[in-house]
């Protein structure tokens, strides 16, 4: 039984979400990296700029940041502090980690509640009821449809967004509810991850939803490779 539970895909399906995952994020930090690139070329050599390239960089880092935390809880690399696990007998260490995935599970679905009534007005459809959990939607909602990021472009096979959002207006820049789409899709990947973690312990696959000691174990293991081969 591992003590962080390193994640190894096991399916072909798994391998193939898994590579997307990792290249997903790969591309947004290369693309990030290249406008930033170009940007500074085009200051200081051309003096000029790609007015929309700064916001095209904070959206990227805000995806990059959001569509990563998902990601850290399948891979187990969320950071945490064990002090308490590494004391207790190992039946307390079950039922305290089992329940601190069950209290995350609470908190994703809190998230995800914000995360969609935050963007759903954005893509003019309806915020959910309740306060705390969803209990239906309000058909009061202010719609924010018409709402566009302040210098990316709108894309042409984009357009279609206009019937269907819009009222039929036309979009001179990008729709807001391009950039906040990463809001539900992160809080549901989250809420998805948060369970397979806790699936995982209650099985006894691993013990613990954080990264624990694996990074001290793998330098041990580098350290034993290195004497072996010396």
């Amino acid at each position: 039984m591992s003590g962080a539970g390193r994640y190894e895909p096991r399916s072909m399906l798994g391998k193939v979400v898994h590579e997307f995952e990792e290249t997903a994020i790969a591309v947004m930090l290369g693309a990030m990296t290249l406008l930033t690139f170009v940007n500074v070329i085009m200051r200081y050599v051309f003096n000029s700029m790609v007015i929309w390239g700064l916001e095209v960089v904070l959206i990227l880092f805000a995806w990059l940041v959001l569509f990563g935390i998902p990601y850290a809880f399948k891979v187990t690399a969320n950071l945490g502090v064990d002090v308490i696990l590494n004391i207790v007998s190992p039946r307390t260490r079950y039922a305290l980690s089992l329940l601190a995935a069950i209290l995350c599970i609470v908190y994703a679905l809190l998230i995800a509640k914000g995360a969609w009534d935050y963007w759903a007005p954005f893509a003019g459809l309806q915020q959910t009821t309740g306060h705390w959990f969803p209990t239906g939607f309000d058909p009061d909602t202010r719609d924010r449809a018409f709402f566009e990021t302040d210098q990316v472009p709108m894309l042409e096979w984009l357009r279609w967004l206009e019937g269907a959002i819009n009222q039929g207006e036309t979009y001179s820049k990008l729709p807001r509810m391009i950039p906040y789409l990463i809001l539900p899709i992160s809080a549901a990947l989250m809420l998805l991850r948060i369970v397979q973690v806790t699936i995982r312990i209650a099985r006894g696959d691993q013990t613990s939803i954080i990264v624990s000691h694996e990074v001290e174990d793998a330098l041990d293991e580098i350290a034993k490779n290195r004497r072996g081969e010396a």
